[in-house]
């Protein structure tokens, strides 16, 4: 068995675990998009999808290597202060996407007609809660660096 899992990952790259989760993942993408593509609205949905590839390829992953790759410089080398950065930064970004229409006050009066509520509040609350997981994870890596710190010290 041994033998057989390292003659595949010689030809494919990676191990037996590997090829069967890509395997079954591509059994659901296809599976969702023949459910997808009996929907009378299919056309808009894989419009959509293709707008945001492309969006993703070619406007956000060349911003976000671009601010790592300046972090990288900033922090020189010390992995863990570029993760306590790179975490609470994705988090914003993400809750910036998903929120971004009641963030940037897009819809205003549709959003007002559905719900009754102001979309004031979006930009506060996420400045706020993007200030909270900056901190929090600020205090993580707090707690690391002086827990790790009795361990230099003992070793010296």
């Amino acid at each position: 068995m041994a033998e057989r899992a390292a003659r595949l990952r010689a030809r494919y790259g990676a191990g037996p675990w590997h090829l069967v989760l890509v395997t079954a993942a591509i059994v659901l993408a296809g599976w969702v998009a023949l459910r997808v593509a009996d929907e009378a609205t299919f056309g808009r949905m894989l419009l959509w999808f293709l707008g945001a590839v492309i969006a993703h390829d070619l406007v956000l992953f060349p911003v976000y290597a671009a601010v790592d790759r300046v972090l990288r410089t900033l922090v020189r080398g010390r992995v863990t202060l570029l993760n306590h950065l790179r975490v609470p930064a994705l988090g914003s970004a993400l809750l910036f996407v998903v929120y971004s229409p009641g963030i940037l006050r897009l819809g205003e009066t549709t959003h007002l007609a559905a719900t009754g509520q102001d979309q004031r509040p979006y930009l506060v609350r996420w400045l706020l809660l993007s200030a909270a997981l900056f901190l929090i994870s600020a205090l993580s890596w707090l707690l690391r660096r002086r827990q790790a710190a009795p361990k230099r010290s003992e070793s010296a």
